[in-house]
């Protein structure tokens, strides 16, 4: 009768701490608030396009160091570009908690 004791409760013990394969959940639990942004700048077009231009080019005759620079200056007009921002991200927690309070205040 110890003997089977013993192994149910080994039994349990392996299953409780046994890790269990959670799936991914595919629904996001935050919501994204896409704020409009304004109509785009003469001078974020320029941008744009220049970036254009250095895509386009051919990078197989320039010398390492025009590489370099032109890397660099992707690096700061992409930096420019999303300096402005993108949407507020609130999770669907905060929604429910901002619902709740505007129906107890209001």
């Amino acid at each position: 009768m110890k003997k089977i004791t013993f192994y149910i409760i080994a039994i349990c013990t392996i299953v409780a701490f046994q890790p269990i394969e959670i799936k991914a959940n595919t629904n996001s639990d935050s919501t994204i608030v896409v704020v409009s942004k304004p109509p785009s700048s003469p001078s974020e077009d320029v941008l744009i396009l220049r970036l254009n231009e250095i895509n386009d080019m051919d990078k197989s005759d320039l010398k390492s160091s025009e590489k370099k620079a032109l890397r660099k200056e992707v690096r700061s007009i992409k930096q420019q570009l999303t300096d402005g921002g993108g949407g507020i991200y609130i999770s669907a927690g905060a929604v429910v908690i901002i619902v709740l309070l505007l129906i107890i205040l209001l």
